[in-house]
């Protein structure tokens, strides 16, 4: 039996990267899915790649409205909402002393305030025993030069989850966070380097990796996978690396 048969799953910023591809696992293990991201063309290819079971809403978690928005339409249509993996997320290049404050806003505004107010208002629609799985990151514990406000983001998610296990205990669902490693994404597209300077930074970061290697989208994805089905029904307020081992050296 498919692990996810009958469930009904949202993935925020499921247009492309590591959303997309949780998207399509939780399709190949039989959830109805629904994805978010802010630019329709994405959306609408990310859905039409998919092809069955899908379903995509325009929205911004950064944008109050927007969010209730999505929420009316997938209790309209599903009714209920067992699966959430709050993956939406960006991030700039700003060593300390040029972040300005429009990138600060940004950054905190979607990645945290956008995560949080996606999982709050998801609430109403979660059944006891529901999954929530928040996508932070590797930098949640390590220091990254010129990465400072999105590792801020980060340990602010990670911290998210060991506080929301005590305030939903009574309802018995789970919050995990997911902190993926270096993983190729289109999200590297938006962070101002050339293809070759991209590649140097791929490079040096994969010699710092035991495995030897940068991961892959779908790698995430099963991990995802695991924390939203039984599988992982006893595992609640974890940060689970998927890194290659970058983080334990």
């Amino acid at each position: 039996m498919k692990r996810l048969e009958g469930k009904a799953a949202l993935v925020t910023g499921g247009n492309s990267g590591i959303g997309l591809a949780t998207a399509k696992q939780f399709v190949a293990e039989g959830a109805y899915v629904f994805i978010t991201g802010r630019r329709q063309a994405e959306l609408d290819a990310a859905v039409n790649a998919i092809g069955e079971n899908i379903r995509g809403v325009q929205s911004d978690v950064s944008n109050l409205a927007d969010l209730d928005r999505l929420f009316a339409t997938i209790k309209q249509e599903q009714g209920h909402l067992d699966i959430l993996f709050a993956n939406a997320g960006v991030g700039e290049i700003a060593p300390l002393g040029s972040i300005t404050e429009e990138q600060f806003d940004k950054t905190f505004s979607i990645n945290v305030k956008g995560l949080l107010f996606t999982v709050q208002k998801a609430l109403p629609l979660l059944p006891e025993g529901a999954s929530i799985i928040l996508n932070a990151s590797l930098t949640s514990i390590k220091g990254t030069p010129a990465f400072s406000v999105y590792s801020a983001t980060k340990a602010a998610v990670r911290s998210f989850a060991r506080n929301w296990i005590l305030d939903l205990k009574e309802r018995q669902i789970r919050v995990n966070a997911i902190s993926p490693g270096v993983v190729l994404t289109p999200g590297y597209d938006h962070l101002g380097l050339s293809d070759e300077q991209l590649q140097e930074f791929i490079d040096s970061q994969a010699v710092t990796i035991p495995l030897g290697r940068v991961g892959t989208p779908d790698e995430i994805a099963k991990a995802v996978v695991f924390l939203a089905s039984d599988d992982s029904s006893f595992v609640n307020g974890i940060e689970l690396f998927v890194d290659g081992g970058m983080a334990q050296i």
